[in-house]
């Protein structure tokens, strides 16, 4: 097999958590042909989508992990798979490229459709009985309404935010809260609220599936005086299992999932009620294979493998 691995820059990876670095050494192992690009790579031609990709190697250790060949002009319809995996956030630039996958005339993961399809904040809606209360808004005024109305504390945050980016919890009558709000809207910028879920305080969970079957899981524990998990920020992983009812969301999301093209995905689940779906380069898979043994790698390529 050769596949093109659209990611963002190689040598910025970290060889013992990227997620992508994992799907290339488990690539590689089994014998197949990688090659690499940025999207600001990829082009079209006569209508058929290119990319200026070099083959690479890769290895598993600290210094001198990877090793790029020439790049060169690669009709994408020579590759037997393309892996879309350019890290948020999803702006007029990734969309372009999409549309320029749109054109690529063979498998690519996640579907350039899927992907803007999915708003990794709003896709969830759509899903209404496994989430928390959530409202999503420009109207500063009407959380602010909101949040006294309960009585209880809101978590908040941008549509196009990621990795915990702009996420606030906001408590009655702190009077931070408006100017919170004023930052979150400024320019007209939309917002999510949704009720705080105290089993935030125990960690969020990264389920991660693969056309639609739940493979593994890890718990992202945020650190003391801190709200969110996100590994990046300090959040401690921890071993975890899913729960009837987080298969239950599992079952509930899968065939939308699969029908939007969606293959490799990640929900994030706090008490048993789904908080956000990542589908443009979902992580956790590495974790996963440290703390249980599940190599989600090689699942994700053995499944290329049959698809093709």
């Amino acid at each position: 097999m050769r596949a093109l691995v659209i990611m963002d820059p190689i040598e910025a990876v970290n060889v013992d958590k990227d997620t992508t670095f994992g799907f290339m050494l488990a690539a590689q192992a089994r014998g197949h042909t990688l090659y690499y690009c940025h999207p600001r790579q990829l082009y079209t031609l006569g209508g058929q989508a290119y990319a200026m990709a070099a083959p690479i190697q890769v290895w598993h250790r600290p210094e001198a992990f990877y090793q790029l060949g020439e790049a060169a002009p690669h009709a994408l319809c020579d590759f037997h798979s393309v892996w879309m995996r350019k890290d948020p956030p999803v702006d007029r630039a990734f969309l372009h490229a999409t549309w320029l996958l749109d054109r690529a005339n063979t498998q690519v993961l996640n579907a350039p459709s899927g992907l803007r399809a999915a708003n990794e904040k709003l896709y969830m809606l759509q899903f209404e009985a496994h989430i928390p209360e959530t409202r999503v808004t420009q109207d500063a005024a009407a959380i602010l309404r909101w949040l006294d109305a309960r009585g209880a504390p809101l978590i908040v945050k941008p549509l196009d935010g990621h990795g915990g980016f702009g996420i606030f919890k906001l408590t009655p009558g702190d009077p931070n809260n408006p100017s919170i709000l004023e930052v979150l809207t400024q320019g007209g910028q939309w917002v999510m609220a949704q009720a705080y879920l105290e089993a935030a305080r125990e960690g969020d969970k990264r389920i991660i599936l693969l056309d639609g079957v739940p493979l593994g899981a890890i718990l992202r524990v945020p650190q003391a005086g801190e709200n969110r998990g996100n590994i990046h920020v300090g959040g401690r992983v921890v071993q975890t299992t899913l729960s009837a009812a987080e298969r239950a969301i599992c079952a509930a999301v899968a065939p939308k999932l699969k029908a939007d093209g969606l293959i490799f995905v990640g929900l994030d689940v706090i008490g048993e009620r789904l908080t956000e779906i990542n589908v443009t380069s979902p992580t956790g898979i590495r974790e996963i294979l440290a703390l249980d043994g599940v190599d989600i790698a090689d699942a994700y390529i053995r499944w290329i493998e049959s698809q093709i």
